[in-house]
């Protein structure tokens, strides 16, 4: 808990800490742990249950699925399920996640050589970093918990578009910004200061890959809900 506190009050030192010495296990377990709290607690609520439903059905019509009474009686029966199946995708997902991101990372770090001379980054370090800069994803169950609940929803609430409330919500723009989440905005920029101190590079030049490759995601997505939107 002092390292997940540390990495929002001093990210700094802590992510220079994480890379000198690489522990990640326990922060691991207890981001995971709590983001799956938090999920389970409100999708086990009737609020909750009728969010997620409304969320399901959004997502099937903004890819051209008609929702009819059939289908919204099926998902209507595999509420029941929800909870588990997100608490799951959490405890193991996030994890792999994880895992697979470091993997890559290192294999590229090994790749182009990015370490200076007589210096080499370890798998253990890589993940240590990335875990680290993750406990915001805990911040951020913790804070979208109490807003989807007086909200009523799921998603948006910690998306960039709550600070631009008057941009309405069927614009490219609205859309986009919606599809843009704060706090992973908030990771990316952790995950970059973390492995400029790890590989010795500028952190600026990671963000602007890692937050490019999210935006074009998110654009693909915002235009896709756009024109479905529009047709």
């Amino acid at each position: 808990m002092r390292r997940l506190i540390g990495v929002v009050r001093s990210p700094r030192e802590t992510l220079a800490a994480a890379v000198s010495r690489p522990r990640s296990l326990d922060l691991a377990v207890l981001i995971v742990l709590i983001s799956a709290a938090c999920s389970v607690c409100f999708l086990t609520t009737r609020v909750g249950q009728l969010a997620a439903l409304d969320r399901q059905v959004r997502q099937l019509e903004s890819v051209g699925t008609v929702v009819n009474e059939q289908l919204y009686a099926e998902m209507r029966q595999w509420q029941r399920y929800w909870p588990a199946v997100t608490a799951c995708g959490i405890l193991v997902g996030w994890p792999a996640g994880w895992a697979l991101m470091a993997a890559l990372i290192h294999a590229i770090g090994k790749r182009r050589r990015v370490e200076p001379a007589g210096t080499s980054a370890s798998f253990a370090q890589v993940f240590s970093v990335i875990v680290h800069a993750s406990s915001v994803l805990a911040v951020r169950s913790v804070v979208a918990l109490p807003l989807n609940y007086l909200n009523e929803s799921i998603g948006g609430n910690t998306s960039v578009s709550v600070l631009l409330p008057g941009l309405g919500s069927s614009s490219f723009v609205a859309r986009l910004l919606g599809t843009l989440d704060l706090f992973v905005l908030w990771w990316f920029v952790l995950v970059a200061l973390g492995l400029g101190m790890l590989y010795r590079v500028r952190a600026f030049p990671i963000v602007r890959w890692l937050v490019g490759a999210y935006a074009t995601g998110a654009a693909a997505l915002a235009l896709t809900q756009a024109m479905r939107g529009g047709v």
